[in-house]
């Protein structure tokens, strides 16, 4: 039997990506590969993180249960967990919108080319993260339209790496594309001078929605 730890399960709306704005149900798995400095979520990153040990029956009937269509699978990092794809699989076959956070450091090949292909907001781990170099660039050749690239920023260095990613790559022309600040350290407006610099057409910038309609440390929200 295969059991997933599920460090979270709740019905909030999406903070980030295409769906920003509408409701989804989120199931948060224990652990993570990465150790970005700005991390959230830094107690669900461990072996040992507390969950629940689930099925993927069970988070398929939570989910059903919820009466929502959108669900986003985020960890730490969900693509760590084994046989992902049998709950992918199950929960787009009884129609649910599947969108998985992924920190860009883990192949998404096999999962891009399945019959039940969710959809990617890739995070693209930018220089004060401290990650950049666990970066697999190949994934930029798995995206398409409807998946996102995500750049947090938190400072114009950041910015600068993010506009040659952006170039070198061809990323707006792959997939949709977001600038995110590192919450409280960099000015949303100074990512938008730098976008109106670099006449960045087809980059949007995206706030923690979540994060500024409650207490930003607050869980299940």
């Amino acid at each position: 039997m295969i059991l997933y730890p599920v460090v979270e399960q709740f019905v909030s709306i999406n903070g980030e990506g295409t769906k920003a704005g509408e409701l989804a149900v989120f199931i948060r798995f224990r652990k993570c590969n990465l150790r970005c400095s700005y991390c959230d979520t830094k107690w669900a990153n461990s072996d040992s993180s507390q969950a629940k040990m689930l099925t993927a029956d069970d988070i398929t009937e939570y989910v059903k249960n919820t009466h929502i269509k959108n669900v986003t699978l985020t960890g730490g990092e969900p693509l760590l967990q084994k046989d992902i794809a049998v709950l992918i699989t199950m929960l787009i076959k009884n129609g649910s919108h599947v969108e998985i956070e992924t920190n860009g450091s883990i192949c998404l090949k096999e999962l891009a080319n399945s019959t039940y292909r969710p959809y990617f907001t890739m995070d693209y781990k930018l220089p004060s993260s401290g990650m950049e170099h666990y970066m697999n660039i190949n994934n930029f050749d798995y995206l398409s339209e409807q998946d996102t690239v995500k750049f947090v920023a938190g400072s114009i260095e950041d910015l600068n790496c993010a506009k040659e990613i952006i170039q070198k790559y061809s990323l707006t022309k792959k997939c949709k594309v977001y600038f995110s600040p590192v919450f409280g350290k960099i000015e949303p407006s100074v990512i938008i001078e730098f976008m109106k610099a670099n006449r960045m057409n087809d980059v949007r910038l995206q706030l923690q929605m979540h994060k500024l309609i409650w207490d930003p440390n607050e869980r299940g929200v």
